[in-house]
């Protein structure tokens, strides 16, 4: 091999700037400053990815709720790649999920393309944009270090029920936050949302948002103003362990342990019962009970869902018909 010979390489290099270059102009920094009488002006920024309307036309940017707080549109400031500042003119917000969406009046801006996270693997490659300690247009790169992580402690966002998160060995760092996770094609496939660190800042470990949660929550809150979400009606072990597995008959700890059912919900009206452990949900094996939260949160109210129960040392199968959250939460 000779200097200057092509290797596979610097040809993945090229790729890498090719992406970036694709990347950059989609993804903004955000401003946002909100005004108390306890503790005066509290400043927060971030990250954000400008996208095109599906079913509702316009340009908008996701980004996530806590980067712009309870703040005003005149001071949320979002400044786009090539250096204009703008504000947003409308703002939905979903803290369930900690996102937001801010519809921005800007024709002339270039809205990134949705990727599919369930096709994402781990080793995946991937690069983490954003505005990390208000460097705006930082690129960072790594992989997917793991899928479906759950019950993160996410400090004062303790409402964040919908935990399914990418994780990433790309830095992400303060400021990050509501910047994209982008794969080889340049499409978001994530919405990058927190970090795991002693120090406050990169160790290799930080959290996104999968692409396929955002476009939801992104539909309903502009066709609907909120996210419409399922609901169960029971409450779940959150420290089930082997000890307690062993004394159902369970071979492992799998599944999700009913410690309550609600009277007049889903759950009740299908008969379950304490103890119930619930091992599959419309097909899909339950990992924990956080799982099961998110499963059931994210199905369409009002369906029918066939769910498999360890029930006195055995396995048995009931329909329940799914409600409204908002409606049935005791």
């Amino acid at each position: 091999m000779t200097v200057g010979d092509p290797t596979p390489l610097a040809a993945f290099s090229d790729q890498l700037a090719k992406i970036a270059e694709m990347a950059m102009p989609s993804v903004v920094h955000i401003q946002s400053e909100v005004h108390t009488a306890q503790r005066g002006i509290i400043e927060e920024t971030g990250s954000g990815v400008i996208v095109a309307g599906s079913r509702v036309q316009g340009n908008f940017v996701v980004t996530n709720s806590h980067v712009i707080a309870d703040a005003e549109l005149k001071n949320i400031a979002i400044q786009l790649g090539d250096g204009r500042e703008i504000h947003p003119d409308r703002v939905w917000i979903d803290r369930a999920t900690d996102l937001a969406v801010l519809r921005i009046n800007a024709d002339d801006v270039r809205p990134a393309q949705w990727g599919d996270s369930d096709e994402v693997k781990i080793g995946h490659v991937v690069l983490a944009v954003g505005s990390p300690f208000g460097l705006s247009q930082s690129i960072t790169f790594g992989i997917v270090s793991a899928k479906g992580r759950r019950s993160l402690s996410l400090g004062e966002r303790s409402e964040v029920i919908n935990q399914n998160f990418l994780q990433t060995d790309a830095a992400i760092n303060p400021g990050n936050s509501g910047g994209p996770l982008i794969d080889l094609y340049g499409r978001v496939v994530g919405i990058n949302t927190a970090i795991a660190s002693n120090s406050g800042g990169n160790e290799g470990i930080g959290f996104s948002i999968p692409s396929n949660l955002v476009r939801r929550v992104f539909d309903e809150l502009l066709l609907n103003n909120k996210v419409s979400r399922a609901y169960l009606g029971v409450k779940l072990d959150a420290e089930f362990d082997l000890t307690a597995a062993q004394k159902l008959k369970l071979d492992r700890v799998r599944g999700a342990r009913v410690t309550e059912v609600y009277p007049n919900t889903p759950a009740s009206r299908a008969n379950l019962k304490f103890n119930d452990v619930v091992l599959s949900f419309d097909g899909v094996d339950v990992q924990d009970e956080n799982h099961l939260i998110n499963l059931v949160s994210l199905t369409t109210i009002n369906k029918a869902v066939r769910l498999v129960l360890w029930r006195d040392g055995r396995s048995i199968t009931v329909e329940v018909t799914l409600g409204n959250r908002d409606d049935l939460t005791p």
